[in-house]
């Protein structure tokens, strides 16, 4: 297996963990009697601060993904076997538990900025592993 798929698979678990994580937090305040199991509203902001951070991390998570798989399949399915592209792949995979991590901790200003700053590389690497899968089929744009 290439390093991509292996970080497309870390990816999908991690966005796994954050949803169990999610899970978990809601089954124990039902468990402990402070909210009844139909209090959790989807699309509307519920729960305590850090409950809603980290439910918003999973659900960024969640959005995410298909990006990085659709880039990672179209790849591996073109061939693309560069260094390059699997060292794109990794950071975007450490970007995104970074931008999850940050996002779970914080809401102030600074981290916020740290939240986007890992987002935009993402997405960076997203255009970049585009661009490499372009170059390596020899396929142009225009």
């Amino acid at each position: 297996m290439t390093t991509p798929l292996w970080c497309l698979l870390g990816f999908a678990c991690w966005t796994v963990l954050l949803a169990l994580s999610v899970g978990l937090w809601r089954v124990g305040l039902v468990f402990a009697s402070k909210v009844a199991a139909n209090a959790f509203p989807s699309g509307t902001q519920h729960g305590s601060d850090p409950y809603w951070r980290l439910n918003r991390a999973h659900l960024n998570a969640a959005e995410n993904l298909p990006l990085m798989a659709s880039v990672v399949l179209v790849g591996t399915f073109a061939g693309v076997s560069t260094p390059l592209f699997a060292t794109l792949a990794q950071v975007y995979l450490a970007a995104r538990m970074v931008q999850s991590l940050v996002h779970i901790t914080s809401n102030a200003i600074m981290v916020v900025n740290l939240r986007f700053t890992a987002l935009i590389v993402q997405f960076v690497c997203f255009g970049w592993m585009a661009g490499e899968i372009i170059r390596s089929s020899g396929a142009s744009i225009g």
